[in-house]
């Protein structure tokens, strides 16, 4: 019995190694083509602003004082029409 146990393992190690190669063999085609430097800073800074507003979103659910709800409003104002602004 033990025996089982230890080819059931090699046979999953099989399938993950199989796996992880599959995966890189779909980013190197991804990988053909390289993006701008402009492309991949929108990218960025559009994740950078997104994460803000989700933090902003979740501050707001908590808030009760009425100016820090005036702040985060006007924060997420801001943030939107950045996002918005972006390509």
């Amino acid at each position: 019995m033990r025996d089982t146990g230890f080819v059931s393992r090699g046979w999953e190690s099989k399938s993950v190694e199989s796996q992880m190669e599959d995966a890189a063999s779909g980013r190197s085609a991804v990988r053909g083509t390289p993006r701008p430097p402009e492309a991949i800073r929108a990218q960025s800074e559009r994740e950078s602003l997104e994460l803000s507003r989700k933090r902003v979103l979740n501050d707001l659910d908590a808030a009760t004082h009425p100016r820090r709800r005036e702040q985060l409003l006007s924060a997420l104002r801001y943030l939107e029409s950045k996002i918005a602004a972006l390509p």
